[in-house]
Order: C-alpha cells, then sequence, then structure tokens
C-alpha cells in the first residue's frame, strides 16, 4: 500500500482485538442495526442497510475502475449523502479519501489534487469545471459527476452499471492512511494533512465519551463536510452509534433553525459566525429547541455573547479545541461546567494529553501562556508527501500547534490566539482573540479582528478592524470605554478601521496577512 512520505513514524498503537477501519465500523453498526434510519437528505431517508448496500456497490464500481488500496481518491462538493457514500467506498478498497474544499480556485483545487497524486475524482456537476480548467496537466484517471451530467465524466449511474456483483476484499490496518485534508492556511500552500484509520477511530471513542453520542441522536449536519469538523465531530461519532444524521447541502440559518425545531434535532457542530447567524432568527426567543441539548463549536475562541445566547434558552454551547492534525478534537468543555467555565475549551479528551510549551521550550505551569501541545492516538502520523513540514510539526510525540494558550489550576484549557498573531506593545503580550472576544459584545459590532501595527515607540500598537451592523456607528473612544472594564487598558485598541466584511480565505478564516499589509 502506498504510505505519506514522512521522516516521522506514527506512533506505537495497542494491539487492535478487532478491525477498527472505516468500512468494518459500517459493517459491524449495519449488522447490529439495519433497520434504524441512518441519514436524511432532502426528505429521503436511507436504513443502515441501505446505505452499507450502497457503499459496497459503489466500492464495486471504483474497484471496477482502477481503484484499490493506496489509491486517492478526490471528492469536491457540496454536503451530500454521496461525500459519505464515497468516503467508506474508498476506505472499503483500502484507499486513501481526498476531500476539497470547493470555495478554492481552481488552481488551489489543481495543487491538491495533483500533489496527493488523486487517481480518481468526483464532483458536482456545477463544480466540474474548476477541474477541467487544468485536467490535462492532472495525474487523474476518472472524472465523475455526482448529480446531473458534465461532457468528458461518467455519471454515477454509469458507473455503478458497469459494477461486478462485489468489490474485491482488502486488509486494513489502523495504521493506514483514511483521509488527506489539506489545510486551509492563510499564507502559502496548504499541506495535507495525513489522517489514519486508527486516528478517526480513537477521535471518535473520545468524542462519544466526552459528548455522550447515542444510537437515539439526531445530528444535523450543515457544516462542511470537507472539513475535519464537519466531517469528524459529530457526523461520524453518530454514525458508528447507529444515530440518525440529517444533511445539508450547505448552512442556511433559517433552514438550519426550522429544522432543529421540525426535526427535534439533539446535537449539531457549527462554527462560531453559525450559531451567531441561528439566534439571530426571528422566533428563536420562543421555538421549541427542547430536544436541542448541545451545539459543539471550536473553529476560535467563542465570544461570551453567542455562548450567553444559547445558555439563555438551556441549550450548551460548547466549545472545544482542535485542529484537522487531531482529526480534530483534543479537548471538549463538557455540559457541567458550560456556565462556570465559559469560554474555555475544556479537559483534555479521555485518549489525549495537552501541555503549554514556552517559546524557550520548557513546560509551563497554570496561568502561564505558551504554545498548545497535544499527544495522542488521534494525533496525525505527518503531511503527506512532505517530510520537512512533518519533522518541524513535532517534539518527540507532541505535536506543536501553533496555538496559544494556558490551562488553568483546575486543568481547564483556554484559548489565546495563534502564536504568529501575538501582539507585542510596549514589552506586553497581547494576545487579539481576547480583545476580539470583548469588542465583539459591542452592539454596534458585527464583526471584529484585532492586528499589531508597528509603531517606533512601542514595537506594536493594538488596531481594531471593525465591520459594523447596518445603520450603527461606534468610535474609537466608545469601542475603548466599553473594553475598557473588562480587560487591562494595555490591550485597549489605540486605532480602528472600518470596513465593509472582513476578509476571509476559503475555509472562513480571517486574512490577518492581508489586513496587516492593508493597515500598516
Amino acid at each position: 500500500m502506498t504510505q505519506i512520505t514522512t521522516a516521522r513514524l506514527a506512533p506505537a498503537r495497542a494491539a487492535a482485538v478487532a478491525p477498527v477501519d472505516l468500512a468494518s465500523l459500517l459493517a459491524a453498526r449495519t449488522r447490529s442495526t439495519p433497520d434504524r434510519p441512518a441519514i436524511t437528505f432532502e426528505g429521503e431517508t436511507v436504513t443502515f442497510a441501505e446505505f452499507s448496500a450502497q457503499v459496497e456497490r459503489l466500492a464495486a464500481g471504483l474497484a471496477e475502475r482502477g481503484v484499490q488500496p493506496g489509491t486517492r481518491v478526490a471528492y469536491l462538493g457540496q454536503n451530500h449523502p454521496m461525500f459519505l457514500r464515497a468516503l467508506f467506498a474508498v476506505a472499503r478498497l483500502g484507499a486513501v479519501f481526498v476531500p476539497l474544499n470547493y470555495r478554492l480556485s481552481g488552481a488551489e483545487l489543481a495543487f491538491a489534487i495533483d500533489h496527493s497524486g488523486s487517481h480518481t475524482v468526483f464532483s458536482d456537476a456545477a463544480l466540474a469545471q474548476l477541474i477541467d480548467e487544468y485536467r490535462a496537466a492532472l495525474p487523474l484517471e476518472n472524472f465523475i459527476a455526482v448529480d446531473g451530467h458534465r461532457t468528458g465524466w461518467l455519471t454515477v449511474d454509469e458507473l455503478l452499471a458497469a459494477a461486478p456483483a462485489a468489490p474485491p476484499e482488502v486488509s486494513v490496518s489502523p495504521e493506514d492512511p483514511a483521509l488527506i485534508m489539506y489545510t486551509s492556511g492563510t499564507t502559502g500552500r496548504p499541506k495535507g494533512v495525513t489522517l489514519t484509520h486508527g486516528n478517526l477511530w480513537w477521535n471518535n471513542i473520545c468524542t462519544i465519551l466526552a459528548l455522550r453520542i447515542e444510537g437515539e441522536d439526531r445530528t444535523l449536519v450543515c457544516a462542511p463536510l470537507f472539513h475535519i469538523g464537519g466531517l469528524n465531530a459529530t457526523t461520524l461519532a453518530t454514525l458508528v452509534q447507529g444515530g440518525h444524521l440529517i444533511i445539508h447541502r450547505a448552512f442556511d440559518p433559517a433552514a438550519v433553525f426550522r429544522e432543529l425545531v421540525e426535526s427535534r434535532v439533539t446535537t449539531m457542530f457549527g462554527i462560531a459566525m453559525m450559531c451567531q447567524g441561528i439566534a439571530e432568527q426571528p422566533g428563536f426567543a420562543d421555538a421549541d429547541l427542547s430536544a436541542l441539548r448541545l451545539i459543539i463549536t471550536g473553529d476560535a475562541p467563542v465570544p461570551l455573547g453567542p455562548i450567553k445566547l444559547f445558555q439563555a434558552r438551556g441549550i450548551d454551547l460548547a466549545q472545544g479545541y482542535g485542529l484537522t492534525e487531531a482529526a480534530p478534537i483534543a479537548s471538549f468543555l463538557t455540559a457541567e461546567f458550560s456556565i462556570s467555565k465559559a469560554g474555555s475549551a475544556g479537559r483534555p479528551l479521555l485518549l489525549c494529553d495537552v501541555r503549554i510549551v514556552s517559546l524557550d521550550g520548557d513546560v509551563v505551569g497554570p496561568g502561564v501562556v505558551g504554545e498548545i501541545q497535544v499527544k495522542g492516538p488521534n494525533v496525525t502520523p505527518g503531511y503527506w508527501a512532505d517530510p520537512d513540514a512533518t519533522a518541524a510539526a513535532f517534539d518527540g510525540d507532541w505535536l506543536k500547534t501553533g496555538d496559544a494558550g494556558y490551562c488553568d489550576e483546575e486543568g481547564f484549557l483556554f484559548i489565546t490566539d495563534r502564536i504568529k498573531d501575538m501582539i507585542i506593545s510596549g514589552g506586553e503580550n497581547i494576545y487579539p482573540a481576547e480583545v476580539e472576544g470583548v469588542l465583539f459584545d459591542h452592539p454596534a459590532v458585527a464583526e471584529v479582528t484585532v492586528i499589531g501595527r508597528e509603531d517606533p515607540t512601542w514595537g506594536q500598537r493594538v488596531c481594531a478592524v471593525v465591520s459594523l451592523k447596518p445603520g450603527k456607528q461606534v468610535t474609537l473612544d466608545e469601542l475603548r470605554d466599553f473594553a475598557g472594564t473588562r480587560i487591562g487598558r494595555y490591550k485597549l485598541p489605540t486605532v480602528m478601521e472600518t470596513v465593509e466584511a472582513l476578509p476571509r480565505n476559503a475555509a472562513g478564516k480571517v486574512l490577518k496577512t492581508a489586513l496587516r499589509e492593508q493597515f500598516k
């Protein structure tokens, strides 16, 4: 089987007592609960037995087209049951799934396809043109349109029509790659994070235990499945437990709000901006959301404003901390601490460890900010075909996340910011996320980010870049007065810039590098 090119070997795993690859897990779940609803999409529901049969047939069709152990299979498209069918079918063949961010440009997609050496690609017909522009230069041999027809592309029906009765039997190890997920860096080329079957399995075991995922759960999937949070925060854990996935193509706050009420959804994953959009829907304060027990969020430190809005409705809006390299969850704030430790990312998951390390490389004690490092069986063995990046990312078995944070006396993790985004003003370290969380609560502020601006006297000045709500105005002095009672005055912005909207990359992350260049 083709393995990742890396200078670092995967950490030793305990001997498996049963197969933990994705396809075997689906087969075991189907044997246990074949008639339970597995997936609902746009009014159509399939049971676990039906879904597993679809996966087997798709795997047979892919094998007939040359997909075998180690082959990389890319997928470009919005949320759709076919995404999960393809994921499990690829796993069934011992191949490697490569989800692609459909918000990327054609050139960026071509880089990921070429770098991963993908052999086959699935695509929404409407997005296929992005790949066709670079088709001649790519290693792809099979082009499969998920929905509709496109010249030069197979339809799924054509693929299945030529499929043999069953796919070949393949042996898959927990250490074998299951996914290559390309990170959405704000500068430079993305890196392909390799996640093994074991990484996914152990993340889901930790998630099920920490979040109490149950077979009766109904999980709304509206965050993009090409992101590790959308795929593996609740989606795969719910399937493993025999729960019911309700899939939306994309996030629409009004449609999601209706679904939460009408389908009696119990859990979902959504980034902070999505949660804010739900809370702003007419009728949110009075709607029957009694079934909804938990929304997990973890893209960035969550301001207290959205947390309080959901807590007022009796819903835990709980922050976790994670990253693609950890598949993704490293720590999670459980329900009993959602109020007393609001703003924290909780304690490490059962099988994951977290430590805080100073810039000098020393492990620091409670309350001291440093780099967050994580270790556990959910952590990637390295980056695809990038031994230098792999070597740079690890300190022994500890993954160096590049994120800054601290643990309090009780072991609760608090995220402060990316190390590279830290502002040093007058010798003081200032973490923009802390300032942003306070400024976000101002009633005139729709979006805000904080950057450092060079200053000949202080080294850097704190600059707030603000997008205002319609019809609202605010001055720098008003912002400073608002925030001055909640954070130290040395952290307050001394400069304010206003923009119509914050610039973001294809994954929704604010492009601070562009803002630093714009507001030098």
